[in-house]
């Protein structure tokens, strides 16, 4: 069961960060607290990610609303907001996304988010995201 988790996590991970955010996503952490890269793989993604009950695409999308309108994590937004694009949402669908947060968790909140996903866009302008060898 834990294994079947971990497998899950582990694809869905690499699907939402391929190219852009991949391994340094939870990479880094992995030197410090390499159990609780297992735990957000295992529980975050091989269970509530892989859930049935909406689509990834979807999934990522409330993702990106949620961290937008906590307004505190600037780092997993970014890596979010990369995510949101590899599986297909649009420059356009994002923006619209983090305007419509702005009416009901505050407009410091979207602009500070808006803000991320110009960094986002900016990033995938410059570098491709399968850049050849």
């Amino acid at each position: 069961m834990a294994d079947d988790r971990a497998q899950r996590g582990a694809e869905i991970l690499a699907q939402l960060h391929a190219g852009f955010g991949g391994p340094q996503v939870l990479g880094p952490l992995a030197e410090v607290a390499p159990d609780l890269v297992a735990m957000v793989r295992d529980f975050a993604f091989g269970e509530i990610y892989a859930r049935p009950g909406l689509d990834l695409k979807t999934r990522q999308l409330v993702t990106v609303a949620a961290l937008a309108a906590r307004n505190d994590y600037p780092l997993v937004l970014k890596a979010h907001l990369h995510a949101a694009m590899n599986l297909g949402w649009t420059r356009e669908e994002l923006v619209e996304t983090l305007m419509q947060i702005g009416v009901y968790a505050g407009f410091p909140a979207a602009i500070a988010a808006l803000m991320i996903a110009r960094e986002v866009f900016q990033e995938r302008e410059r570098t491709p995201a399968n850049p050849s060898p």
